[in-house]
């Protein structure tokens, strides 16, 4: 038996005069969209925001439902609606912050496994990586590329016969 380990690359952001004036609205953005969650039986409150090549921004909130597991988690609700409003533009970047009753939380918080295949199908379709901003109240983290949070992967290359 051969022990092997996989670890992953990111950047602690230590300024926000370290990123881009794009950047640094997404990360704002991010923080306000998790007002927009409806999230009645957890009360996390999950804000995304998606920045594509032509400059434009799209929010997603999480939206949890009774009906659980119905609901659909920020990240995806910003991505389906960038990739069917605009399908011929790349996401560049995603931002995603979470938030509960006092406000936005300082701990990051990392997409779920239905988020980074979606966002891992998303750079593959358009053949361009996405830049992942982990956002707290007083941190951001940098990633780039989903590969680092998805290094095993499934993807439609394993569908070919």
């Amino acid at each position: 038996m051969i022990k092997t380990e996989l670890a992953i690359e990111f950047f602690e952001i230590e300024s926000m005069d370290e990123l881009s004036e794009n950047e640094q609205r997404l990360i704002k953005l991010s923080k306000e969209a998790t007002k927009n969650s409806y999230a009645p039986y957890s009360n996390f409150y999950v804000g995304a925001a998606v920045l594509l090549e032509s400059g434009e921004t799209i929010l997603g909130a999480n939206q949890e439902n009774a009906a659980y597991p119905s609901g659909l988690c920020a990240e995806r609700v910003a991505l389906f609606y960038a990739n069917s409003k605009y399908p011929q533009q790349a996401v560049c970047a995603i931002a995603i912050a979470a938030a509960n009753q006092k406000g936005i939380l300082n701990e990051l918080i990392a997409p779920c496994g239905s988020c980074r295949q979606v966002m891992l199908e998303t750079e593959q379709r358009y053949e361009k990586e996405i830049k992942i901003f982990l956002v707290g109240d007083e941190k951001v983290f940098l990633i780039n590329g989903v590969q680092s949070l998805l290094p095993m992967h499934f993807n439609k290359s394993h569908l070919s016969l």
